[in-house]
């Protein structure tokens, strides 16, 4: 088995790649404030994953994403920086169980062994 499949096989979810805009508001690694303009690149039922993130942050911290009307707390888990630019992608997990309903998905988690499936759209 290769390493990639045990990362896979340790997913609650499905992820559904898109570019979706949305506004984020936090605390950088620094302690100062910001709101700035990133986007998504792959959401799931339970986080999502950011790009165009132009600030380090601290894991564990909390940020609201805003996504249209929808405002959705998440905890930060991971920070990447990408290599020859300022910008990090970065990892969240949502405080709230049905977070990714901001974004337009109607997820109904299952067991943990079985993936969490779109009963509409997310892009809708």
């Amino acid at each position: 088995m290769t390493p990639s499949n045990v990362r896979a096989n340790k997913r609650r979810g499905n992820r559904q790649k898109g570019v979706l805009p949305v506004r984020v508001k936090g605390t950088d690694i620094s302690g100062k404030a910001f709101e700035e303009l990133a986007h998504t690149l792959d959401v799931t039922a339970t986080g999502a994953r950011l790009g165009a993130i132009r600030r380090q942050l601290r894991p564990l911290d909390e940020v609201t994403v805003i996504y249209r009307q929808h405002k959705m707390q998440y905890r930060v888990m991971w920070t990447r920086a990408l290599k020859g630019t300022s910008e990090f992608q970065v990892g969240l997990k949502a405080v709230a169980q049905a977070a990714a309903e901001g974004f337009g998905a109607d997820y109904k988690l299952q067991a943990d062994t079985e993936p969490a499936v779109p009963s509409a759209p997310w892009f809708a």
